[in-house]
C-alpha cells in the first residue's frame, strides 16, 4: 500500500508540473533582492503600517509611489520612492495619483491598499451616521477606487493586497461602521480575485489584530475612563486573547504583505492572511 501511496504521489506531482503555464521552479539568483524590479503603489503609505510596507518594499529591491492626504507626514520617504497628494474619498483623486505613479515608474506590478481609518467608539444605539458614512468613504470606496484605478494597468504575476482587519471576519459591539467596512473590503477582494485572475492578478488582504501603533496606543488611552484599564492593562487583555500569548507587530503584518506580493506566493488569491497571533 505504501509503493501505491508513492507512486501516486510522484504521478500527481509529475500532473500539476505539466499542467502549469510555467516550469516549476523554487530557485533565484541569491544577488536579486526579493521585489528586486517590482514597481508598486502604496495609499496611505506615509504614516502608520503603509509606511512600514513602503520601506520594507524599498528594501527588498522596489521601486514606488505613495498616495496619501494632503497636510501629512513626508519624513522618510524611501529613496527612489515618491509621494503624491491623494484622498482616497476623491475618485478623481486616486486616479490623478495613479497616473502620476505610472508616468514616474513606467507602469504597476504590485499595490497595497494601507489607506484607512478607525472611528471612535459608538454603541449602536449612539451610531453618527454622518461618521459612519466618513467610514466607509476612506475604508470601502477607497479601495474600490484604487482597485477600479489600477486594474486595467495590472498584469500576469502583479499583486493588489488589502490591509484590512482581524474586524473583517469578526463583528465589535463598539465600531460597527469600521467593521462594516472591513467586511466590505474583504469582499472587495474576493470579488476583484475572481475579475482579475485569468489576468494573472491575484487580489488577498492580510487581516491584523491589535498592532501597537502610536494609533492604538491613542485609543487605548482615550478609552480609558470606559474600559477601566491603563494602556498596559489594555495592551496585555489583548496579548492574554490571543493563542501565542502576545500581541502582533508591525513588522510581521509587513512580512506577511512582502509574501503576498512575491512570487512564493503564485497560488494564492482570494484570501484574508490573518496576523493576529491565534485571536480564534
Amino acid at each position: 500500500m505504501q509503493l501505491i501511496a508513492l507512486r501516486a504521489y510522484v504521478r500527481l506531482t509529475y500532473d500539476l508540473r505539466a499542467c502549469c503555464h510555467q516550469p516549476v521552479t523554487f530557485s533565484r539568483a541569491e544577488s536579486a533582492p526579493l521585489l528586486s524590479g517590482r514597481r508598486a503603489l502604496v495609499t496611505g503609505g506615509a504614516g502608520g503600517i503603509g509606511a512600514a510596507v513602503a520601506a520594507r518594499f524599498a528594501e527588498l529591491g522596489a521601486t514606488g509611489t505613495i498616495l496619501d492626504i494632503p497636510g501629512g507626514p513626508r519624513d522618510g520617504i524611501p529613496q527612489g520612492w515618491q509621494v503624491a497628494d491623494v484622498d482616497v474619498r476623491d475618485e478623481d483623486s486616486v486616479a490623478a495619483g495613479v497616473r502620476a505613479a505610472v508616468a514616474a515608474h513606467g507602469g504597476l506590478d504590485a499595490v497595497v491598499a494601507a489607506a484607512g481609518v478607525v472611528p471612535t467608539w459608538q454603541r449602536t444605539a449612539a451610531l453618527d451616521l454622518t461618521d459612519f458614512a466618513r467610514v466607509l468613504d476612506i475604508n470601502v470606496l477607497g479601495v474600490a477606487a484604487t482597485v477600479k484605478h489600477t486594474a486595467p494597468l495590472l498584469g500576469e504575476g502583479a499583486t493588489f493586497t488589502v490591509v484590512a482587519s482581524l474586524n473583517s471576519w469578526r463583528g465589535d459591539p463598539n465600531i460597527a461602521s469600521y467593521v462594516a467596512s472591513k467586511h466590505a473590503a474583504l469582499g472587495i477582494v474576493r470579488s476583484a480575485s475572481l475579475a482579475l485572475g485569468p489576468a494573472g492578478v491575484r487580489v488577498n488582504a492580510v487581516g491584523p489584530g491589535p498592532i501597537a501603533t502610536g494609533a492604538l496606543v491613542g485609543r487605548m488611552s482615550a478609552r480609558r475612563d470606559e474600559t477601566g484599564l491603563t494602556v498596559d492593562e489594555a495592551l496585555d487583555a489583548a496579548a492574554k486573547a490571543t493563542a501565542l500569548g502576545r500581541i502582533a507587530t508591525v513588522a510581521e503584518v509587513v512580512e506577511a504583505i512582502v509574501f503576498l506580493t512575491a512570487p512564493m506566493s503564485s497560488g494564492i488569491t482570494g484570501q484574508l492572511l490573518n496576523v493576529d497571533c491565534g485571536i480564534l
